[in-house]
């Protein structure tokens, strides 16, 4: 039966795994490869790894880290944090990656896109919009990990990337990240009826039901980052990701 791809989401900062709230305060988790292998044996679905530092510094996420994850995770995964061209793009993919994430360069070089997606299709480009909303109510995007602000609503980045030949949107809620509170249902819902291809929540999710309504909103997949690898009020430590037979009967 049908059910939504459900995908934990990995923060990098240096060579430590972090947890956000609306992109700062970041909080350390733990060893990236000690976490794929526990997502190894709870079957998730997919993974994706994000370095928050490397568009800041002028870097990609490390290629002998994405070499070192290939080799370990047992599950399709996708990687961001630099990327800024094909060279980039085919060196991730060639150490294990499936997919590369893309959120500065998208606005800065679009034609990016294309080149990459021509060489290795166009499920295997995944454009990251970071999206808030301000005191009006209107929607902006954000890159540099959320430090720099665009005039463009996220619906009209999305198209723009769909054009452009992304084969699937990464759609982030700036200000509800890691507050476990709930998706941004309207930003998800507008995206995904102003695109034709898959769109992947994230920012805010702290339970499956906040997942499910995401999903009930247009939501293709549902990421997060919080819920995957904290338990408990008190936030305790501890990767977790729901047993496959529970997220089918949750989801049909």
């Amino acid at each position: 039966m049908f059910r939504p791809r459900i995908i934990p989401v990995l923060l990098l900062k240096g060579s430590g795994l972090v947890k956000t709230q609306q992109f700062r305060k970041s909080s350390y988790i733990g060893d990236p490869i000690n976490s794929v292998r526990i997502f190894n044996d709870l079957e998730a679905d997919e993974l994706i790894f994000l370095d928050i530092l490397a568009a800041k510094e002028n870097r990609t996420i490390s290629f002998d880290l994405v070499k070192q994850i290939g080799d370990e995770a047992f599950m399709p995964f996708a990687v961001g944090g630099g990327i800024r061209n094909l060279k980039d793009a085919a060196a991730m993919i060639n150490a294990g990656a499936e997919k590369v994430v893309l959120n500065t360069i998208f606005i800065e070089n679009t034609e990016v896109i294309t080149e990459i997606s021509k060489t290795f299709g166009n499920q295997s480009v995944v454009v990251s919009i970071d999206a808030k909303e301000n005191l009006f109510g209107d929607y902006k995007i954000y890159i540099k990990d959320g430090l720099k602000k665009i005039a463009l609503h996220p619906m009209i980045a999305a198209k723009k990337a769909e054009d452009f030949g992304a084969g699937e949107i990464f759609l982030n809620s700036i200000t509800h990240d890691g507050m476990m509170q709930g998706y941004d249902l309207e930003l998800i819902k507008q995206v995904s009826e102003s695109v034709n291809i898959p769109v992947i929540a994230c920012g805010g999710a702290g339970n499956l039901s906040h997942m499910k309504e995401a999903f009930k909103n247009g939501a293709n997949a549902l990421a997060a980052g919080s819920m995957f690898v904290y338990h408990g009020p008190r936030k305790a430590v501890l990767i977790n990701y729901p047993e496959k037979k529970e997220l089918i009967s949750y989801f049909n």
